[in-house]
């Protein structure tokens, strides 16, 4: 007979109670609203549970944040419609960079290789200027580098060069990115 082993949630009962308490805030509190209505309510509420928020970021309130207090969004940056941010590790959205609608940024996997099926946790790094579009996944320990740009529906699993555009599944590089147009 094999010997078998169950997997071991890494949450504690705690951290469990706190997202539960999250959601429903979430739920209630935000949710209501549609796109950028009572923006600066939504970031409050972010605050209030952990997040680095800045003044003018935005987060639609279909966004869904597992751990608030993971979350770190510089000026002007944006979780757009449908996002999830499975955050058991940091995210990090830079200055001006764009999370579009449904795209899936995933901090978390399993070890395969081991018997327990641990949860293994990197966090992402969205840098300044990046864009993430429509229905991306990103995954574990993966850095968008700067002015970056991930195509819609594209699966990054390794890092993106500053200023290139990737697409696919993997993703891959199609071009360099350049600014030709400053107004």
């Amino acid at each position: 007979m094999e010997d078998r082993v169950m997997f071991v949630s890494p949450y504690t009962t705690a951290n469990r109670m706190k997202r539960m308490v999250w959601t429903a805030c979430w739920t209630l509190l935000a949710r209501p609203f549609p796109k950028s209505t009572l923006m600066p309510w939504k970031r409050f509420l972010l605050r209030l549970f952990g997040a680095k928020v800045a003044k003018n970021a935005n987060v639609y309130a279909s966004a869904t944040i597992f751990m608030p207090w993971h979350l770190e969004m510089k000026d002007h940056a944006c979780l757009a419609s449908g996002v999830d941010c499975y955050n058991a590790a940091p995210v990090v959205i830079g200055a001006y960079a764009t999370v579009s609608q449904r795209s899936y940024l995933c901090t978390a996997s399993h070890n395969i290789s081991s018997r327990r099926y641990e949860q293994i946790e990197k966090p992402i790094v969205v840098e300044d200027y990046a864009w993430v579009a429509a229905e991306a996944f990103v995954g574990p320990g993966v850095t968008i580098g700067q002015g970056a740009v991930v195509g819609a529906r594209a699966a990054v699993f390794k890092d993106v060069e500053p200023w290139t555009v990737v697409g696919g599944n993997p993703a891959r590089v199609i071009k360099r990115r350049e600014i030709k147009d400053f107004s």
